[in-house]
């Protein structure tokens, strides 16, 4: 791995309105920045725990949950009444959000929660604080909700029917060994965070069919992405299983690396776990309408069917999703990962280790976030279901909506602000 490199100077963007200006961030004291950032993971763990024990079968809905969650969060800890002590209310308010959004949405795990509020609200201080800062959290967290109803990113509204398209070169088609209809076709129907429409950064249409690109692509798939690969290395095999997870999953403890290890305070933490989901968000829903503006077969398809020496037996090493190539899911999310973790952290960070659930036992260890997308772009061949093209495709469409998100945040803190 690249050694680890100095802690980048203590600034992030924040941006208002259209412009973003660099702010520099004094450092807190060490007792206080520690109480903060643990007021901050504790409901971080929340979230994640919730949507473990009672999320939505679909991933954007659950990103869409960490969003509403957490602006609702960073909008009621943005500004304090005089008078009243800082700390107390913005822990309550964050308590109060995150709380209230997540018993709406998950409201099986509400014992859990209420548990979970009660003890973060007996450290606080009673007083006019904790009560005015966790009816704030509430009332954002009422507000945020009430501006994302029909939003179309419930599982149902994802998965849309989609009318599969006549076979032709070229164009999708259901996949072994299910052959199941089409899903995530809805997400491209959603409402988006920030993004102006769904179609704002839709990819160009990928290489030719008859393109030197596309031959080396499906050839690479077919070499080191089959089931039965001797080309494909025990470490490249490792590495296409260790990212076959949700995307959402795997990105949790990056992003909780990145909080614990930085010096801000409530509220900035709340804005920055916000805003990575938003981007994360539309992402998702950028990622959908491209997939289905060019309908590209999958590569099992084009080796079975379509390929100059075809193989109708040709099998990949991890079962392909059942919707189109172009580009992929998961390193759109990759993409747009790396952009905001990076803008925000600092690209390279002190060594961290992470695990994968499609992985048992394996460990591995990063020192930027630019690597995690990096694998991302070579597990999806090594797994027999994207082209390279579809995967670069991705990380390029990630990046450049986590810089619209970035460039737009004030947008999220200033519109609807009560």
């Amino acid at each position: 791995m690249t050694p680890p490199g100095s802690h980048p100077t203590r600034r992030t963007i924040v941006a208002l309105g259209a412009s973003a200006v660099l702010t520099t961030f004094a450092a807190v004291p060490q007792a206080a920045a520690a109480d903060r950032i643990s007021t901050v993971l504790t409901w971080y763990d929340a979230t994640a725990e919730t949507l473990a024990a009672a999320g939505a079968s679909t991933q954007v809905t659950n990103s869409r949950t960490w969003a509403i969650a957490w602006l609702a969060a960073a909008r009621a800890t943005r500004s304090v009444p005089g008078g009243v002590d800082r700390a107390a209310y913005q822990e309550a308010a964050l308590a109060g959000a995150v709380h209230h959004t997540l018993v709406t949405l998950a409201p099986s795990r509400t014992e859990h929660l209420d548990t979970t509020l009660r003890q973060a609200l007996a450290s606080l201080p009673d007083g006019e604080a904790r009560d005015l800062g966790i009816a704030a959290g509430r009332r954002q967290a009422r507000l945020v909700l009430d501006s994302r109803q029909g939003d179309g990113l419930d599982p149902a509204s994802v998965n849309a029917p989609y009318p599969v398209p006549a076979p032709a070169p070229g164009r999708w088609q259901p996949t072994p060994p299910a052959y199941a209809p089409a899903t995530q076709y809805g997400n491209r129907l959603a409402k988006p965070f920030l993004l102006r429409t769904p179609s704002q950064f839709r990819l160009g249409p990928p290489p030719a069919l008859d393109s030197r690109r596309y031959a080396a692509d499906l050839a690479e798939v077919r070499a080191y992405g089959a089931a039965d690969s001797t080309a494909r290395s025990a470490h490249q095999t490792e590495t296409a299983s260790f990212w076959l997870g949700s995307s959402l999953t795997l990105y949790t403890e990056p992003l909780r690396v990145a909080l614990s290890r930085s010096p801000h305070g409530t509220a900035e933490q709340a804005r920055r776990i916000a805003l990575f989901h938003v981007a994360l968000v539309d992402t998702q829903v950028a990622t959908s309408d491209s997939k289905y503006a060019h309908e590209r077969w999958r590569p099992v398809t084009a080796i079975r069917t379509g390929a100059i020496d075809p193989d109708p037996n040709w099998t990949p090493l991890h079962t392909t999703p059942a919707h189109p190539d172009y580009p992929s899911g998961h390193t759109t999310y990759a993409g747009a990962a790396e952009a905001v973790l990076s803008a925000l952290f600092g690209a390279r960070t002190a060594p961290f280790d992470l695990t994968s659930p499609t992985a048992p036992g394996v460990r591995r260890t990063y020192t930027t976030w630019r690597q995690l997308a990096d694998e991302n772009v070579e597990a999806r061949i090594l797994s027999g279901i994207h082209t390279r093209s579809a995967d670069e495709a991705g990380i390029e469409l990630g990046r450049q909506v986590a810089r619209f998100v970035l460039e737009h945040a004030g947008e999220l803190f200033i519109h609807g602000w009560l």
